[in-house]
Protein backbone atom coordinates (compact mmCIF):
# COMPACT_ATOMS: atom_id res chain seq x y z
CA UNK A 1 0.00 0.00 0.00
CA UNK A 2 1.21 3.49 -0.98
CA UNK A 3 1.46 5.26 2.44
CA UNK A 4 1.94 8.46 0.60
CA UNK A 5 -0.42 8.25 -1.56
CA UNK A 6 -2.76 7.03 1.45
CA UNK A 7 -1.86 9.84 3.36
CA UNK A 8 -2.86 12.61 0.78
CA UNK A 9 -6.63 13.06 1.27
CA UNK A 10 -5.74 13.17 5.12
CA UNK A 11 -3.37 16.47 4.41
CA UNK A 12 -6.04 17.78 1.77
CA UNK A 13 -8.75 17.53 4.89
CA UNK A 14 -6.71 19.01 7.44
CA UNK A 15 -5.49 21.64 5.15
CA UNK A 16 -9.02 22.91 4.48
CA UNK A 17 -10.32 22.47 8.14
CA UNK A 18 -7.30 24.44 9.47
CA UNK A 19 -7.81 27.20 6.60
CA UNK A 20 -11.75 27.21 7.43
CA UNK A 21 -11.20 27.09 11.19
CA UNK A 22 -8.69 29.98 10.07
CA UNK A 23 -11.43 32.21 8.67
CA UNK A 24 -13.71 31.82 11.22
CA UNK A 25 -11.07 32.51 13.86
CA UNK A 26 -10.50 35.86 12.00
CA UNK A 27 -14.11 36.40 11.31
CA UNK A 28 -15.06 35.83 14.90
CA UNK A 29 -11.93 38.18 16.43
CA UNK A 30 -13.19 40.50 13.43
CA UNK A 31 -16.65 40.66 15.27
CA UNK A 32 -15.10 41.38 18.52
CA UNK A 33 -13.46 44.05 17.39
CA UNK A 34 -16.96 45.48 15.57
CA UNK A 35 -18.46 44.57 19.32
CA UNK A 36 -15.98 46.65 20.80
CA UNK A 37 -15.67 49.61 18.69
CA UNK A 38 -19.25 49.72 18.73
CA UNK A 39 -19.62 49.58 22.48
CA UNK A 40 -16.72 52.68 22.87
CA UNK A 41 -18.78 54.81 20.37
CA UNK A 42 -22.43 54.13 22.18
CA UNK A 43 -20.58 55.53 25.82
CA UNK A 44 -18.63 58.51 24.00
CA UNK A 45 -21.98 58.92 22.47
CA UNK A 46 -23.63 58.52 26.10
CA UNK A 47 -21.12 60.74 27.80
CA UNK A 48 -21.57 63.32 24.64
CA UNK A 49 -25.57 63.63 25.57
CA UNK A 50 -24.94 64.09 29.07
CA UNK A 51 -22.49 67.00 28.95
CA UNK A 52 -25.15 68.40 26.72
CA UNK A 53 -27.83 67.79 29.15
CA UNK A 54 -25.74 69.42 31.99
CA UNK A 55 -24.87 72.19 30.19
CA UNK A 56 -28.58 72.96 28.67
CA UNK A 57 -29.24 72.76 32.45
CA UNK A 58 -26.92 75.06 33.27
CA UNK A 59 -27.60 77.54 31.05
CA UNK A 60 -31.08 77.35 32.14
CA UNK A 61 -30.91 78.10 35.80
CA UNK A 62 -27.95 80.66 35.01
CA UNK A 63 -30.89 82.55 32.97
CA UNK A 64 -33.39 81.60 35.42
CA UNK A 65 -31.79 83.03 38.49
CA UNK A 66 -30.55 86.54 36.34
CA UNK A 67 -34.11 86.98 35.43
CA UNK A 68 -35.46 86.34 39.29
CA UNK A 69 -32.40 88.77 40.79
CA UNK A 70 -33.48 91.34 37.93
CA UNK A 71 -37.24 91.00 38.96
CA UNK A 72 -35.92 91.60 42.44
CA UNK A 73 -34.45 94.40 41.53
CA UNK A 74 -37.19 95.84 39.47
CA UNK A 75 -39.39 95.57 43.15
CA UNK A 76 -37.11 97.23 44.60
CA UNK A 77 -36.62 99.92 42.57
CA UNK A 78 -40.50 100.33 42.17
CA UNK A 79 -40.73 100.50 45.74
CA UNK A 80 -37.88 102.83 45.58
CA UNK A 81 -39.91 105.72 42.92
CA UNK A 82 -43.44 104.69 45.44
CA UNK A 83 -44.83 104.21 41.84
CA UNK A 84 -47.55 101.34 41.65
CA UNK A 85 -45.52 98.20 41.75
CA UNK A 86 -48.36 96.06 40.39
CA UNK A 87 -46.36 95.43 37.02
CA UNK A 88 -42.99 94.61 39.30
CA UNK A 89 -45.00 92.02 41.34
CA UNK A 90 -46.05 90.42 38.19
CA UNK A 91 -43.13 89.60 36.71
CA UNK A 92 -41.36 89.08 39.74
CA UNK A 93 -43.75 86.09 40.17
CA UNK A 94 -43.24 84.80 36.88
CA UNK A 95 -39.75 85.16 37.41
CA UNK A 96 -39.91 83.45 41.27
CA UNK A 97 -41.93 80.62 39.32
CA UNK A 98 -39.70 80.02 36.51
CA UNK A 99 -36.48 79.54 38.87
CA UNK A 100 -38.38 77.29 41.46
CA UNK A 101 -39.08 74.57 38.43
CA UNK A 102 -35.84 75.02 36.97
CA UNK A 103 -33.90 74.86 40.14
CA UNK A 104 -36.16 71.52 41.22
CA UNK A 105 -34.80 70.05 37.78
CA UNK A 106 -31.26 70.88 38.22
CA UNK A 107 -31.24 69.33 41.69
CA UNK A 108 -31.27 65.95 39.78
CA UNK A 109 -28.74 66.81 37.71
CA UNK A 110 -25.88 68.97 39.43
CA UNK A 111 -23.09 67.97 40.69
CA UNK A 112 -22.50 68.12 44.46
CA UNK A 113 -20.11 71.12 44.47
CA UNK A 114 -22.11 73.11 42.05
CA UNK A 115 -25.76 72.32 43.80
CA UNK A 116 -24.49 72.96 47.09
CA UNK A 117 -23.89 77.11 45.90
CA UNK A 118 -26.78 76.64 43.53
CA UNK A 119 -28.41 75.86 46.86
CA UNK A 120 -26.78 79.17 48.64
CA UNK A 121 -27.92 81.55 45.57
CA UNK A 122 -31.45 80.13 45.71
CA UNK A 123 -31.70 80.69 49.64
CA UNK A 124 -30.19 84.13 49.14
CA UNK A 125 -32.54 85.16 46.89
CA UNK A 126 -35.86 83.92 48.68
CA UNK A 127 -34.30 85.42 51.61
CA UNK A 128 -34.36 88.74 49.69
CA UNK A 129 -37.69 88.07 48.00
CA UNK A 130 -39.19 87.91 51.21
CA UNK A 131 -37.80 91.12 52.61
CA UNK A 132 -38.94 93.10 49.49
CA UNK A 133 -42.56 91.30 50.65
CA UNK A 134 -43.06 92.57 53.65
CA UNK A 135 -41.64 95.64 52.46
CA UNK A 136 -44.26 95.95 49.97
CA UNK A 137 -47.11 95.40 52.26
CA UNK A 138 -45.52 97.41 54.68
CA UNK A 139 -45.01 94.94 57.34
CA UNK A 140 -41.24 95.00 57.60
CA UNK A 141 -39.07 93.31 60.46
CA UNK A 142 -36.25 94.85 62.60
CA UNK A 143 -33.42 95.00 60.05
CA UNK A 144 -35.96 95.39 56.94
CA UNK A 145 -35.32 98.10 54.77
CA UNK A 146 -35.00 99.33 50.83
CA UNK A 147 -31.23 100.34 52.11
CA UNK A 148 -30.68 96.38 53.31
CA UNK A 149 -32.79 94.97 50.47
CA UNK A 150 -30.35 96.79 47.76
CA UNK A 151 -26.99 95.70 49.90
CA UNK A 152 -28.37 91.90 49.37
CA UNK A 153 -28.82 92.41 45.62
CA UNK A 154 -25.54 93.79 45.11
CA UNK A 155 -23.89 91.08 47.19
CA UNK A 156 -26.03 88.43 44.97
CA UNK A 157 -25.06 89.56 41.29
CA UNK A 158 -21.69 88.97 42.33
CA UNK A 159 -22.77 85.46 43.88
CA UNK A 160 -24.39 84.98 40.45
CA UNK A 161 -20.98 85.76 38.61
CA UNK A 162 -19.31 83.09 40.81
CA UNK A 163 -22.39 80.07 40.47
CA UNK A 164 -21.40 81.14 36.57
CA UNK A 165 -17.94 80.49 36.80
CA UNK A 166 -18.73 77.51 39.09
CA UNK A 167 -20.57 75.81 36.56
CA UNK A 168 -18.29 76.74 33.56
CA UNK A 169 -15.14 75.27 35.74
CA UNK A 170 -17.70 71.98 35.72
CA UNK A 171 -17.90 72.13 31.82
CA UNK A 172 -14.17 72.63 31.40
CA UNK A 173 -14.10 76.06 30.10
CA UNK A 174 -10.83 76.68 29.57
CA UNK A 175 -9.51 79.73 31.95
CA UNK A 176 -11.70 79.04 34.47
CA UNK A 177 -10.79 77.81 38.48
CA UNK A 178 -13.05 74.99 40.17
CA UNK A 179 -15.85 75.55 42.86
CA UNK A 180 -13.54 74.73 45.72
CA UNK A 181 -11.98 78.37 45.95
CA UNK A 182 -15.57 80.14 44.88
CA UNK A 183 -16.76 83.10 47.04
CA UNK A 184 -18.87 82.95 49.87
CA UNK A 185 -21.46 85.58 51.16
CA UNK A 186 -20.59 86.71 54.57
CA UNK A 187 -22.72 88.62 57.13
CA UNK A 188 -21.36 91.73 55.81
CA UNK A 189 -22.49 91.35 53.14
CA UNK A 190 -25.84 91.48 53.62
CA UNK A 191 -26.37 94.73 56.00
CA UNK A 192 -27.45 98.40 54.18
CA UNK A 193 -25.64 99.81 51.20
CA UNK A 194 -27.03 102.68 49.52
CA UNK A 195 -29.30 102.65 47.08
CA UNK A 196 -28.90 102.74 43.66
CA UNK A 197 -28.80 100.83 39.85
CA UNK A 198 -26.54 97.96 39.99
CA UNK A 199 -25.07 97.76 36.94
CA UNK A 200 -26.76 94.06 35.56
CA UNK A 201 -30.00 95.17 37.53
CA UNK A 202 -31.76 96.77 34.66
CA UNK A 203 -33.65 94.06 33.10
CA UNK A 204 -34.08 89.99 33.09
CA UNK A 205 -31.08 89.86 29.88
CA UNK A 206 -29.17 91.66 31.77
CA UNK A 207 -24.69 90.81 31.71
CA UNK A 208 -21.99 90.85 33.81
Amino acid sequence: MDVNGAAAPVVAVVGVVGTLLSALLTQRAAERSRRREQERAERARARALEAEQLRTCYVALNTASRQYLAALTDQLHALLRTEDPRAARQRLTEARDLHRDVYAEAQMRLPDPVLALAGEVTHALGTLYGRLRRLDDGVPRPGDSLEAAQGQIDALWERLRELRRGMRADLGASGVSGVSGMYRLGPSETGPHRPGTHPGASGASSGC
